[in-house]
């Protein structure tokens, strides 16, 4: 079964192409913004009703992806020739949990919910709350958006 959002993907192109500046605004580089994006589910508010339906981003599951963003972070870095998080872990002696954290492992058995920079989720949030906006706007400036209500309740 495919996706809603599939029958408007032609659209979301588009908005992503328009959206690349806001993002490139935002503290978030390409590569960590497609992890948010890969993370966040679109979805669609009240869709029973054509005059109150709305695109929502679902960010359930992005809080578990903002540790990968310094890592992501770390490897545009040493891919630069800048020292990374790691390299200066590694030089605080923290080998073990560099490795550990490089594996997805956490580090000496802590919870990693720890690990989550608040911050950063919340960033990322409104960042997928914009281009929920953004995308619905587009939508209904192309007429598509009763096609994509549609998609949605047809799934």
């Amino acid at each position: 079964m495919s996706h809603w959002t599939d029958a408007i993907i032609g659209e979301r192109m588009a908005v992503d192409g328009s959206f690349s500046d806001r993002v490139a605004a935002s503290q978030f580089s390409t590569a960590e913004w497609d992890l948010i994006m890969t993370a966040t589910d679109l979805d669609m508010a009240e869709a029973d009703d054509p005059e109150s339906a709305r695109i929502v981003a679902d960010t359930d599951d992005v809080a578990a992806i903002i540790p990968e963003l310094e890592s992501i972070r770390s490897q545009t870095a040493a891919m630069a020739g800048q020292p990374t998080t790691e390299d200066q872990a590694a030089s605080r002696g923290g080998v073990v949990d560099s490795i550990k954290r490089a594996l997805g492992l956490g580090s000496s058995g802590e919870d990693d919910s720890d690990d989550v920079d608040h911050e950063k989720l919340a960033a990322a949030e409104q960042l997928t709350a914009e281009y929920a906006e953004v995308l619905q706007t587009h939508l209904e400036e192309a007429d598509r958006f009763e096609q994509a209500r549609q998609a949605y309740l047809d799934r």
